[in-house]
């Protein structure tokens, strides 16, 4: 049993165990991987636990920091989806972990797990020594052959029905400059209402050139005013990984709802057994995102999340910090 690393991985063997593995999700891929290595800011490592000349588990871990000083208290690893895991492949995980702790010990501040599965079977080991569990939810939809809009609460679908009568429409984006467009409306969003920092405009470039993403964009009277970001896996799900919309200046059209609807839509046009809403918070806090996106009838899953803190000192200077810019508005450097 060896650990193989990033060049070390032989794409053949990870493709083979994505095929043999519940847990495959866009973002343990080596598309994935490639993306998040080509944009400044971001990084990516793989990592393979071999046996027997197969691999038995996998995990990409993405790298997030600011360049220059600022790196030192944005330093941060996020691995989306969880672990890959063989049928039978549970002996392994205990020596990935390892692995990535020996790793990132001294590189970031924490790793987190954001899991988009049950792992239910696996608490266990990935309570590894170090690791926290933090319940956090979830909320997908099985798409079915039938019309999806009956599943929506009433109001949903009424302001969907509103939204179409009034001239709202949906497409792919089939451009740069309309991903431009899209990370605007989205940058704006993330500044002045979120107030959390956003990956940077090059990543999502890459993301529509590889094919790692599509775009699906609100429109009205030729004017973009929405969209969502999907990442897919075509025989088994779509995930929303950003949305936007300018709700406040087209009530009539309903770009947020519009855009949700739009990946819907696509996902049962294409076939595609499910949507993924990537996660809608802590049980123990209310959110009004979740409650947005449980109206479009979705079921509320918990799949957790698994924390670990390399540096405590940081970790708390990061969160004070981006408290700070929240509430003052001001988004500097790339923080926890």
């Amino acid at each position: 049993m060896v650990i193989v690393q990033n060049k070390q991985v032989e794409a053949e063997q990870w493709n083979d165990l994505l095929e043999d593995s519940f847990y495959y999700s866009p973002f343990q891929t080596e598309k994935a991987y490639k993306l998040f290595n080509s944009a400044e800011g971001l990084g990516a490592d793989v990592f393979a636990v071999e046996d027997n000349g197969a691999y038995k588990c996998l995990v990409v871990v993405t790298v997030h920091r600011e360049n220059g000083l600022k790196s030192f208290f944005s330093g941060r690893g996020i691995i989306y989806g969880g672990l890959v895991i063989r049928h039978g492949g549970s002996g392994y995980v205990d020596t990935l972990l390892n692995a990535i702790d020996d790793y990132y010990r001294n590189k970031l501040i924490y790793i987190e797990i954001r899991n988009y599965f049950d792992f239910t079977q696996y608490h266990s080991l990935l309570t590894h020594p170090g690791w926290k569990h933090i319940p956090w939810l979830n909320i997908q939809n099985e798409i079915s052959s039938n019309n999806m809009l009956s599943e929506f609460s009433s109001s949903r679908k009424r302001q969907i029905l509103k939204a179409l009568r009034n001239g709202a429409s949906w497409e792919q984006a089939g451009s740069s400059n309309e991903i431009k467009e899209f990370y605007s409306i989205l940058s704006d969003l993330y500044t002045n209402k979120i107030k959390k920092p956003l990956i940077p405009l090059p990543f999502f470039l890459n993301a529509f050139d590889t094919g790692f993403a599509i775009f699906l964009l609100v429109k009205y009277s030729g004017r973009i005013i929405g969209g969502i970001m999907l990442a897919i896996i075509p025989d088994r799900a779509a995930y929303e990984f950003y949305v936007c919309g300018l709700d406040s200046e087209f009530r009539d059209q309903y770009p947020s709802v519009m855009a949700t609807w739009a990946a819907i839509e696509y996902a049962q046009k294409n076939d595609i057994p499910l949507f993924d809403f990537m996660g809608a918070g802590s049980p123990d806090k209310e959110y009004g995102v979740r409650e947005f996106k449980k109206r479009f009838g979705g079921v509320v899953v918990e799949h957790s999340r698994y924390l670990k803190v390399f540096n405590p000192v940081l970790y708390m200077v990061g969160k004070m910090g981006l408290k700070v810019m929240q509430l003052t508005g001001k988004l500097k450097f790339y923080g926890i």
